[in-house]
């Protein structure tokens, strides 16, 4: 089986791009292009990141062939070569024929239970543990909670005058027998 260079060859679907991929891609689609600057300064509140992380992460994109680049003095402007909806219908296509074989209807048929199912309340579709799992499994389930550690007795101060008139006795820790 001979392996593809990821390097060379554009990804076939969106479904192919790493998570931060993605992210940096949601966030280039509405600017139209940018600089790595400018991507990561509106990435930042949702997934902050280093300069350098998203600088490699645009590098990997242009290389893969779903943004292009060009040098503006200094820094590189990243363009998509995909608009966010193309780039949608590609997805949802792939999704069709890898889960659903092709068949819109089931894809159809799987959102409708999904959604009647969301209708219902988490609470109702799924039975609750009580209900299915019998009194005496539940008890065998709880874990006993370890014992919180006790505090070291405290000494008493005493004043130098006190020691001689006070026996001394040694007191053994009880706390770990």
């Amino acid at each position: 089986m001979a392996s593809r260079s990821l390097s060379n060859v554009p990804r076939r679907s969106l479904l192919d791009l790493a998570p931060l991929e993605l992210d940096c891609m949601s966030v280039l689609w509405p600017m139209g292009e940018g600089t790595v600057r400018e991507i990561r300064e509106r990435l930042a509140p949702l997934r902050p990141r280093a300069y350098t992380t998203i600088m490699t992460i645009m590098d990997r994109l242009a290389r893969k062939g779903v943004v292009e680049r060009r040098k503006v003095g200094r820094a590189y402007l990243y363009r998509p070569n995909l608009s966010a909806a193309d780039a949608r219908a590609h997805a949802l296509e792939s999704v069709v024929k890898s889960f659903f074989g092709g068949s819109t209807g089931a894809v159809l048929e799987q959102l409708e239970s999904s959604a009647h199912g969301e209708a219902e309340g988490a609470a109702s579709a799924r039975p609750s543990r009580a209900k299915t799992e019998p009194e005496n499994e539940r008890v065998a389930n709880i874990r006993p909670q370890p014992a919180s550690p006790q505090p070291a007795p405290r000494k008493q101060e005493t004043s130098p005058r006190d020691a001689d008139e006070q026996p001394q006795t040694a007191r053994m820790d009880t706390t770990l027998l």
